[in-house]
């Protein structure tokens, strides 16, 4: 294999729930789900059930030709939020360069703009390909990829005033933004949530400037949030989303969703050999439809309120240590003091407790454990946590 990852020493064999066994039979607590993949967690019978049955039947077609998975999710999608139709992919970078193609086209077909840019945040991130590289708002992403794709600039997360006089600049001499492209909630960026009176404001802007205000769903969709949406926290509505990652359960899926005003696509402006096929949509259709089942929302905003209250006590027990906390639902950051320990030490020193989490940048300890995990297992977890930190403050007080 190539040397991509900075892999941790442990490999894993199976998995139930919300735990993992590894190759030599130890069980761990997975705080991390495939970073937001795995909504029902792992082996999930139901899920394992509809798979089988699907791979009976079909698996894959061209999109040269309907399936009725495609049709049944994407009228669940638009059914279930405030989108119109949906085009299907396989993964969160491609979601977010399908929504950097159709803003181009956009701006071209109803602006008049040739050079097209898109505004994003600092901290963001919207993937690895060329264009979704180039969205996020993290030099450390970009380096040794140089020259990035051109039409992107970044400001600060949830400052108005500096959007605006970017948006000012950008646009002195004529129409040129084409759309904003932010995250209701930044997760690679150290789960910093979305404030809902700067998205108000920037809803308002972007309808008075004919701007796309398109919304990086990938890792806050799907219920993640306690919502099924991440814009449902803020009170507007996007004219496009992405989404993947807890789409599929831990099937590869992916999709970008627009309302009908922006749907400017046409036959062979873009496609997927992969999306959309009939195992990822009935993998999709399965979380919907558990999602619903067991009232998995509800769920998830009373472990989310759980796990949140857990780390604020210890952040009270560990102030060398520990700053705030943060969050919205199951996706919660633990956010680390500077000049203290890092997020990497802080995860390394879970994983001697048998706790999965996962660094969310330097400073921060992100918990993004399956949708299904129970009211035990976040104590555990919380217990855990803490005889890690506790570790940490012993060897810190014998050097």
């Amino acid at each position: 294999m190539m040397n991509t990852y900075s892999r941790f020493p442990v490999t894993f064999t199976r998995g139930q729930g919300s735990w993992l066994w590894d190759s030599q039979g130890q069980p761990y607590l997975d705080c991390v789900a495939g970073i937001a993949v795995c909504s029902l967690g792992h082996s999930n019978p139901v899920l394992q059930r509809a798979l089988s049955e699907q791979l009976g039947r079909l698996q894959h077609v061209s999109n040269l030709y309907f399936n009725p998975e495609q049709a049944e999710l994407a009228t669940w999608i638009t059914a279930n939020s405030a989108m119109d139709a949906v085009f299907f992919c396989n993964s969160g970078a491609e979601a977010n360069e399908a929504a950097i193609k159709l803003a181009r086209k956009y701006g071209r077909c109803k602006r008049g703009i040739e050079q097209a840019q898109i505004i994003t945040a600092r901290a963001s991130f919207h993937g690895r390909t060329m264009a979704s590289l180039s969205a996020t708002g993290q030099p450390k992403y970009h380096q040794g990829f140089t020259p990035l794709v051109s039409g992107f600039t970044y400001v600060d997360y949830n400052h108005l005033p500096a959007l605006e006089q970017c948006i000012d600049q950008l646009e002195a001499h004529g129409p040129a933004v084409a759309a904003v492209l932010l995250e209701p909630l930044q997760g690679e960026g150290g789960v910093r949530p979305g404030v809902a009176s700067f998205f108000a404001a920037l809803r308002q802007l972007c309808d008075q400037r004919d701007i796309l205000l398109i919304l990086d769903e990938v890792q806050v969709g799907m219920g993640r949030t306690g919502r099924l949406w991440g814009y449902q926290h803020l009170g507007i509505e996007p004219d496009a989303m992405t989404m993947a990652k807890g789409l599929g359960g831990g099937f590869p899926m992916g999709a970008l969703a627009v309302k009908r005003h922006c749907d400017v696509f046409q036959p062979g402006d873009h496609a997927s050999t992969f999306g959309g096929n009939p195992m990822a949509c009935r993998a999709a259709l399965t979380v919907a439809a558990e999602l619903q089942r067991l009232d998995l929302l509800t769920h998830v905003q009373e472990r989310g309120d759980q796990l949140r209250r857990g780390l604020e006590l210890l952040v009270g027990q560990f102030p060398q240590f520990c700053a705030a906390v943060r969050g919205w639902g199951l996706i919660q950051g633990l956010v680390l003091k500077e000049g203290g320990v890092s997020s990497l030490q802080v995860v390394q020193a879970c994983l001697r407790q048998r706790l999965l989490v996962v660094p969310a940048g330097a400073q921060v300890v992100r918990f993004v454990p399956p949708l299904t995990i129970g009211e035990e297992e976040i104590n555990t977890a919380l217990m855990g946590l803490g005889t890690a930190l506790n570790g940490l403050a012993m060897e810190g007080s014998h050097q």
